[in-house]
């Protein structure tokens, strides 16, 4: 917020320079960015009157002008500028003035005529582009008609002085204005603090013969409503001391009506909004919550739509005012105006933060009535308003005001003790100077021998609590005098989660092995699972939709990483990339019901995916190679039931009942979904699964003593016999004396008849504690032989 010094010396007394003072307001809290230098360089500038307009000659485009300075003779002045008139007072620069952008004008000749100097505009003499009044932008500046002749512009516009840059936080909107900002200068400078003096002299009539009434339908967003009416409107420029006063404080002039609403909305805090009475419905006024999808055309002539969560102030019919952001073009003060009323409310600033933000409107109305404002501020606003359109003769003020909601105004009282302040300060402040800082603050405080009693005022809504007072002394006490001194508390290591642990374990382990980590988006879009090909019913369309996403694309939160891999395949395939093995450790989300109400559950998940000169076994071994260093051991079953992956080159990984994942071929209906027309290898692998089963309690025997003895064994099963399923029985015969098993051949064709496949193991067998004997081995595998005719129908290939 922009605090012209100039405007803030109104109510306070300063007796530092601007950098001091700065300095100053930062140490107590009011952190102040930079100290921005109004002065410009600008001489032999002053005022003029045309006293006469000719067409150039010899030139088209160029007027000459007589212009009164208030000299012996008029100086010629020609000019192409389109906005000057006869009559006007403006800015004359006369030969050897310079400006702010250096130029220095000197005597000119224009198709044989001279030019004895130039007008300027605002621009010229240095002013910001955003501050400029409309009607001057692209032109000369017009003063008013009654300024001075002869004078220097830079004590007409007042081409001096500074202002104060200053970030104010949220929990003080009492500080969002310069009376506020007056009010904290009185208190770190230990100054009067003078409030302005609020007197409307000629009221005229009763506002009842003008307004029906003033209502609030929902007092939960909006505490106080309060009304005037001002007739007899004159709507024209503002004086040029409040133009000048608001441009300093970044804002551009409009029209005497609209500056007055902004001048108030600057000085005090609390803003304002004026209606065209004429055109409101029943002449009356209701805060009130908008109907579903109603209708409003607002100032800026875009219709907007709004919901029942909105506040809006309406007519007996339609909504007049979008509360406290913007207002409507159909009720807009205009030049044909002649009675308006002027609305000040306290609004619920956390409907009016969420009403702006769904709308995209923000405005310096809104900023201000998003924060929590004391209610007592919108009648004293609202009357210096009126004051102002008095002062300036822009209207009639008409005696009375309606009001409705909250008026009288009870201080909450908050107690603190002394004894906490070093305590939580750190150092020992006398109750006297407890006391003297907080009402330099205007916080009225008494002690009573054992607590100081605080009466919090109307504009101090952050004060709640010891605390906050305690805080309002420490700020200034000034923070900077607490001697330093090392902070106490018990010191903690901090340590990762296992689960954390173990995913930083896999990535070393992949990419040990060669794979590249990738890293994608947790938001998706629903279409990603028609492209992977997921069935009408499967669980991981049960997605938990976003309400405002950035776009169809980010529209729901993943359930599965697939999607994101086969684009990320998708993509370095298309752009030339002949093979990849990538990987991503990210979260899912799943919905605990639906519409969604609790917070989702967050899953993480490991996904691989290969293409290019790798198959099926590839992606085996690395799966495997991850599992063995987690000491997990799965078992494998056929997967032809996901419409995802290829059926028959597709395996599910269980420990027992407990399904860890899936890894496969993409089924090529998903591949060409993301246009690849090769094979592409991808697993998804459940994180805490992993967890749960990790088993690396390693335990180290000697090298064996004791020589192994290997048989291998061919069996004829059935097609659909797992190989796994076999191994799992081989084992089992004997675990003490069955080292390992091995697969090592799988045969269809010539000799093995149709529907049936030779299966070939290799068999490890070993005593630790002696040497086998033929015998023995002759043993067990007879018994491995009858086990497997048993349970798979197995017949030994001869």
């Amino acid at each position: 917020m922009l605090v012209p010094i100039k405007w803030m010396k109104q109510y306070v007394e300063i007796n530092t320079d601007d950098k001091t003072l700065a300095d100053k307001l930062t140490l107590t809290g009011s952190h102040v960015d930079a100290v921005i230098d109004y002065e410009k360089k600008v001489t032999n500038v002053v005022t003029g009157k045309i006293l006469e307009i000719e067409k150039h000659p010899n030139a088209d485009k160029l007027i000459v002008t007589q212009i009164d300075i208030n000299k012996d003779e008029p100086v010629q002045i020609i000019t192409g500028a389109k906005n000057v008139n006869v009559g006007d007072v403006v800015p004359v620069c006369l030969e050897g003035a310079e400006l702010p952008n250096g130029l220095k004008i000197k005597k000119s000749n224009f198709r044989g005529l001279p030019s004895y100097g130039m007008m300027c505009s605002y621009d010229e003499l240095g002013f910001d582009d955003k501050v400029i009044p409309k009607e001057a932008r692209d032109g000369i500046a017009i003063l008013p008609i009654d300024t001075e002749l002869g004078k220097d512009i830079k004590d007409v516009l007042e081409l001096d002085g500074s202002a104060l840059e200053v970030e104010v936080t949220f929990n003080r909107p009492d500080c969002l204005n310069i009376v506020g900002m007056a009010r904290e200068t009185a208190a770190t400078l230990g100054t009067k603090f003078k409030f302005p003096e609020i007197e409307i002299k000629n009221e005229q009539g009763d506002i009842k013969e003008y307004l029906n009434g003033v209502e609030i339908e929902d007092e939960d967003l909006c505490s106080r409503f309060y009304a005037k009416v001002i007739k007899d409107i004159k709507i024209g420029p503002s004086p040029l001391w409040m133009q000048r006063t608001l441009m300093d404080a970044g804002m551009r002039p409009i029209n005497n009506i609209v500056d007055v609403t902004n001048f108030v909305m600057l000085e005090l805090g609390q803003p304002l909004h004026a209606y065209n009475l004429e055109a409101l419905s029943g002449r009356k006024l209701i805060a009130r919550r908008a109907k579903q999808d109603e209708k409003i055309v607002t100032i800026d002539q875009n219709e907007r739509s709004l919901s029942d969560r909105m506040l809006v102030i309406a007519d007996s019919e339609k909504p007049a005012c979008i509360a406290g952001v913007m207002g409507g073009y159909y009720s807009e003060i205009n030049d044909d105006t002649k009675i308006m009323v002027l609305e000040s409310a306290n609004f619920n600033p956390k409907s009016i933060r969420e009403t702006s933000k769904k709308l995209g409107m923000r405005s310096e109305a809104s900023a201000r009535n998003e924060k929590p404002m004391g209610y007592v501020m919108v009648e004293l606003a609202n009357k210096r308003a009126c004051q102002l359109i008095e002062m300036i003769g822009a209207g009639t003020v008409v005696g009375g005001y309606l009001e409705a909601g909250r008026s009288e105004y009870e201080a909450p009282v908050v107690t603190l003790r002394p004894h906490r302040v070093p305590w939580l300060l750190g150092v020992d402040i006398p109750v006297d100077d407890m006391l003297k800082y907080l009402n330099l603050l205007e916080i009225e405080s008494t002690f009573d021998g054992e607590k100081i009693i605080s009466k919090i005022p109307y504009f101090r809504t952050d004060i709640e609590q010891e605390a906050d007072l305690i805080e309002e002394v420490g700020r200034l006490y000034v923070f900077e005098n607490i001697e330093s001194a090392p902070l106490l508390g018990t010191t903690r290591v901090g340590r990762k989660t296992d689960k954390r642990n173990l995913e930083d374990y896999i990535k070393t382990i992949l990419c040990g092995i060669g794979l590249y980590e990738i890293t994608t988006y947790s938001f998706i879009s629903p279409k990603s699972y028609d492209n992977i090909c997921v069935s009408d019913h499967s669980p991981l369309r049960n997605y938990v939709r976003i309400l405002n996403p950035l776009g169809e694309d980010f529209s729901s939160m993943r359930t599965t990483l697939m999607p994101n891999m086969m684009e990320v395949i998708s993509r370095n395939s298309n752009r030339g990339v002949d093979n990849a093995k990538l990987f991503e450790i990210g979260s899912i989300f799943i919905p605990k019901e639906q519409p969604v109400v609790n917070e989702p559950h967050e899953k993480i998940k490991l996904c691989i995916g290969m293409y290019g000169n790798y198959d099926f076994f590839d992606l085996k071994g690395i799966i495997e190679a991850v599992l063995s260093r987690l000491g997990i051991k799965v078992s494998l079953k056929p997967v032809t039931d996901n419409p995802s992956f290829h059926p028959g080159r597709t395996a599910a990984m269980y420990v027992n009942d407990d399904l860890l994942g899936i890894y496969g071929e993409m089924s090529m209906e998903a591949a060409g979904n993301y246009g690849i027309d090769h094979k592409v290898y991808a697993a998804e692998i459940d994180i805490e699964k992993l967890l749960e089963h990790k088993d690396t309690n390693w335990k180290y025997e000697p090298l064996p003593k004791y020589p192994a003895m290997v048989r291998d064994i061919a069996v004829i099963v059935k097609d659909e016999i797992l190989a796994g399923e076999m191994i799992e029985t081989i084992e089992a015969v004997n675990p003490h004396l069955i080292e390992s098993v091995e697969l090592f051949d799988v045969y269809k064709g010539e000799h093995v008849q149709e529907g049936y496949k030779s299966t070939a193991f290799s068999v490890t067998y070993r005593n630790k504690e002696r040497t086998l004997t033929e015998k023995e081995i002759e043993s067990i595998h007879k018994k491995i032989l009858e086990q497997l005719e048993r349970k798979y129908e197995a017949k030994l290939r001869m």
